[in-house]
């Protein structure tokens, strides 16, 4: 392909150096992997052998598509920031200036307690990072250096997965410990933090391993969990699962599922959940319960993407589930994007899809992605889409 541009901006576990190159071939998406939860996470990525903290990559911006490798790690985050773009990476934060075409790495010299990244975004004006297993990090005003909040500081876990901030000035935290509410954004003040949970929510929160939030109209927060779907409103709770429609069921897709190993083999967690939610004949990867992406959407449904039981669309009444049988390219859905055009766009285990009226529209590596197992997206100012995979992130001017 002419307009073609690979840049080769590693983070290398091997060799331990950020370093600068090119290939003439994208990598193949076979080579890829997904490493499937056991228990506790552990707390992903350290600094040991200190990679290069900034350099500039040559890319081309006139590229049909440029290629930006992160080595063997996880792109779980995409932030676009005006003419900055933030990557978060299970081996720290890239920032990376479109104008200046340089890149600058954050990661524990930088004041992290971990470089494992899976949540970027805004709280209260300051890029903010949720990361594995050390805590919430905003970026101080020097543009260097981090504030932590942690356990102490309030939070159910140091392994924060989402983050919002409401109209009204509340900020909710995603842990695999509940979901942290700070009433009236008041960080610094231990009297404002909230955590919920399955047990002092009578059940309201229906698993404490909460994965994604989104903001509702009139200050509704919708909340993803291990265990299904939650709405909180008016201090009320309720919540949906399997058996009210979420995610298709194991006869669908039985025969879709591309991950054979059954984390319960190797989690007690996983394990006791298979029997809490009746799939103790299920010996492979799938539990329509877990959500993994969520968007409220502003047409006012509600979208769950799972683990293996395709993607789920709520209407507030009714839940419709879409799998590979409708068109979908892979049942476990990574990642949930709405772009400025309300067009939805779904991250899978074997492809980017582009929800349309009559189905979906379905891109691969063949259509410039790194690979085709898609965990992260943000769409530029100039239009171009960030897609965040296992090993890199893809850099596509025109996706349409």
């Amino acid at each position: 392909m002419k307009n073609t541009f690979i840049i080769a901006a590693v983070i290398a576990l091997a060799v331990a150096a950020y370093f600068l190159g090119t290939q003439k071939n994208a990598p193949s998406a076979e080579s890829t992997t997904v490493a499937t939860p056991a228990g506790h996470p552990t707390i992903a990525g350290d600094s040991s052998g200190l990679p290069t903290i900034a350099g500039q990559t040559g890319a081309d911006p006139d590229a049909h598509f440029t290629h930006f490798r992160v080595g063997q790690r996880n792109v779980k985050a995409i932030f676009p920031d005006g003419n900055l773009m933030w990557v978060g990476t299970s081996g720290g934060i890239v920032r990376y200036d479109l104008r200046k075409d340089d890149y600058r790495l954050f990661d524990t010299r930088s004041g992290l307690l971990a470089t494992g990244i899976f949540y970027l975004s805004k709280l209260q004006g300051r890029l903010a990072a949720g990361t594995y297993g050390g805590g919430l990090a905003l970026m101080n005003d020097d543009g260097e250096t981090w504030k932590i909040y942690n356990i102490p500081e309030g939070l159910g876990d140091g392994f924060i997965y989402d983050a919002i901030e409401l109209e009204n000035g509340d900020v909710w935290i995603a842990t695999w410990s509940g979901v942290n509410r700070i009433r009236g954004g008041n960080l610094d003040d231990r009297s404002s933090w909230d955590l919920y949970t399955v047990a002092n929510t009578a059940g309201g929160l229906p698993n404490d391993w909460v994965y994604a939030l989104q903001a509702g109209s009139n200050g509704v927060v919708w909340m993803a969990t291990e265990g299904g779907l939650s709405r909180f409103e008016d201090g009320e709770w309720q919540n949906w699962n399997h058996d009210d429609g979420l995610g298709a069921a194991y006869d669908i897709v039985r025969d879709q599922i591309e991950f054979e190993t059954d984390p319960a083999r190797y989690s007690e967690h996983h394990a006791r959940q298979k029997v809490e939610m009746g799939l103790e004949e299920v010996d492979v990867a799938y539990n329509p319960n877990y959500i993994v992406a969520l968007l409220a959407d502003r047409a006012g449904n509600v979208w769950a993407g799972t683990w293996g039981g395709g993607l789920s669309r709520f209407d507030g009444k009714d839940w419709t589930s879409f799998t590979v049988a409708d068109g979908l390219p892979g049942n476990h859905v990574f990642m949930l994007h709405e772009d400025g055009d309300g067009v939805i766009w779904v991250g899978t285990n074997n492809g980017l899809a582009r929800v349309e009226e009559d189905g979906f529209k379905v891109y691969t590596t063949a259509d410039g992605l790194f690979s085709d197992r898609v965990f992260a997206m943000a769409t530029a100012d100039d239009g171009s889409r960030w897609v965040g995979s296992f090993g890199g992130v893809a850099r596509i001017a025109n996706l349409d």
